[in-house]
């Protein structure tokens, strides 16, 4: 398998002692693979330390083999991502928007536009401005952004956030259909279990701002009736240790 993400002794820790420590994991082409903890787990730490937006105090990420603190470019060259909350202009249309976005990309036209807008199902609002739109349509708009360029890894940060039933199961089929379709992979942290076991072919566990555990959906699922069971024995196992956390 080609491995795409290599996380490597990465820690990041604030003065207040949180943060995340000691993380390694290796992200394999086309996987979905799902970053679940609770809320101040280490979840967005980590992901801001992978694509470049803080820097780590100590270990490294590389993507594609490159790293993030050394070669930034060539690193994020394929990669998409909303981390937190997807920024837009607030008076621009949503089309105007992703245009704006599209400049950064020489081989993104205004059929692309379309093309994201109809597949994340915000086509028929493209020309409404996102200051209107409610947390799931910006949620929506912010994955377009995502996968505008057609990168290769897509790292969303709690993309189910603000959907209603309808919209979970459109972002999933989407994402699904993306890893299977184009190998894209996908890097996304949630603290919805239910989502991460429908999902994510993968799932690391994180608490306190350490890594527990990675396995396989079906092998969490051939040894426990529900994820929420494996959290849970997972964190009553490993977890209960004085760490850090976000």
């Amino acid at each position: 398998m080609e491995k795409v993400i290599e996380i490597t002794n990465l820690t990041k820790v604030y003065p207040n002692g949180r943060g995340i420590r000691d993380i390694n994991l290796d992200i394999y082409r086309g996987d979905i693979f799902g970053f679940l903890g609770p809320n101040g787990a280490g979840k967005t730490t980590a992901m801001k330390v992978m694509t470049g937006l803080i820097r780590p105090g100590s270990g490294d990420v590389k993507i594609f083999g490159y790293s993030i603190t050394a070669e930034y470019e060539q690193a994020m060259a394929e990669v998409g991502t909303i981390i937190e909350i997807a920024e837009y202009y607030p008076y621009l249309s949503a089309f105007d928007n992703l245009k704006q976005l599209a400049r950064y990309y020489a081989k993104v036209d205004y059929k692309r536009i379309d093309e994201v807008l109809e597949l994340t199902g915000m086509l028929k609002y493209k020309q409404e401005k996102p200051r209107k739109f409610s947390l799931g349509m910006k949620q929506r708009l912010g994955l377009a952004a995502a996968i505008l360029s057609r990168p290769k890894v897509i790292i969303l940060d709690e993309p189910l956030n603000g959907l209603d039933v309808e919209g979970m199961i459109d972002m999933r089929n989407l994402i699904k259909q993306l890893a299977e379709q184009d190998k894209t992979t996908f890097f996304i942290s949630s603290h919805l279990i239910h989502d991460v076991e429908l999902t994510c072919n993968r799932i690391g566990v994180v608490y306190d701002g350490r890594l527990l555990n990675v396995d396989s959906t079906q092998n969490i699922l051939c040894n426990y009736a529900t994820l929420e069971n494996y959290f849970v024995s997972e964190v009553e196992r490993n977890g209960r240790v004085p760490s850090c956390s976000r």
